[in-house]
């Protein structure tokens, strides 16, 4: 059975400025700016969230199959998922559109400008949850506004458990709209910033959230995870990166921790820390899918982060 996985595909184009942006833009002259930057450092890179939680999924040995819709520049991407094994059968291409893309300028102090063109992830909404068979858990992350909604109430009425995840798609929808997630949704995740919003916007606590759902999630960067599930509260300790490099993607690689480990039945404390160690694993490289490991690897370091082995239970 296999996870279907809704939500964006992008481009990320990276570009490092040699320099400060505070001593190119004027604070008195911020009306009238008009400014070029010299980045003689430049790299594209796949990302996405639903390509990054594939990705991740792919590299555990779970399936995922990918529900998302990219323009006419995507053929590179497409060979690349193909030679990891990632199954594209659900993304559809939308003719004269671009896929959507993220043009970001970093400089020496890691602030960054950043450009973002959603492109065809506004179509998101023309593909349909049934269409896809062998389904047993599906996910709803940032994409489209109306591909959101309508993902969400397809799960339902497919009858199929899903994940909600808004990330950084969360500010498109009003406290109604994410109301209606949270009781359409098996599970919630969402990192602590974004918590502290869905809280505000829907008028609900983490606890009043946690009583709607099987789970919710909270990730907290290098303080780890909670997982509310079950009137209890799993604290999640984070696993110890190797080096710390980019933290991009992180959040798609912990959620692809969160399919697996339900795909496969675990306890909610194995699978918050196979979560965890994905997400150590990714931020030791750069862009959202150029870190690899066998399961041989992984389960060695699992056990060296926090003290055991674990046994894949039966897939759901």
């Amino acid at each position: 059975m296999s996870a279907l996985i809704c939500g964006s595909m992008a481009y990320d184009t990276i570009m490092v400025f040699h320099d400060r942006f505070q001593n190119h833009i004027l604070p008195d002259k911020v009306h009238m700016l008009n400014i070029s930057f010299l980045v003689p450092e430049m790299r594209r890179e796949t990302g996405g969230c639903a390509g990054n939680i594939a990705y991740n999924l792919k590299l555990l040995g779970g399936e995922g199959k990918i529900m998302a819709t990219v323009g006419r520049d995507f053929d590179p991407y497409a060979e690349w998922l193909e030679k990891c094994g990632v199954d594209t059968s659900h993304i559809r291409v939308i003719d004269n559109t671009y896929t959507a893309q993220a043009f970001i300028t970093t400089d020496q102090d890691d602030n960054q400008i950043t450009a973002f063109h959603p492109g065809a992830m506004s179509f998101a909404h023309e593909n349909r949850v049934e269409d896809a068979s062998g389904i047993s858990i599906g996910i709803v992350a940032p994409d489209g506004r109306d591909g959101m909604l309508e993902h969400a109430q397809q799960f339902v009425d497919a009858g199929i458990p899903f994940i909600f995840d808004p990330g950084q798609g969360l500010p498109m929808f009003d406290g109604d709209d994410l109301r209606r997630f949270i009781e359409q949704a098996s599970w919630v995740t969402v990192n602590d910033y974004e918590a502290e919003l869905l809280s505000q916007r829907t008028g609900l606590s983490p606890h009043e959230i946690a009583e709607q759902v099987e789970a919710l999630i909270i990730t907290r960067g290098a303080e780890g995870s909670l997982i509310y599930a079950a009137e209890h509260r799993h604290e999640i300790p984070a696993a110890k990166a190797r080096e710390i490099i980019d933290p991009t993607g992180c959040g798609d690689a912990y959620r692809a921790g969160l399919l697996y480990g339900l795909m496969h039945k675990l306890d909610w404390e194995t699978t918050g820390r196979i979560a965890s160690l994905l997400g150590a694993l990714k931020i030791a490289h750069h862009g959202t899918q150029n870190h690899h490991f066998s399961m041989d690897d992984f389960h060695h370091l699992f056990e060296q982060a926090f003290g055991y082995r674990f046994s894949r239970g039966s897939t759901a």
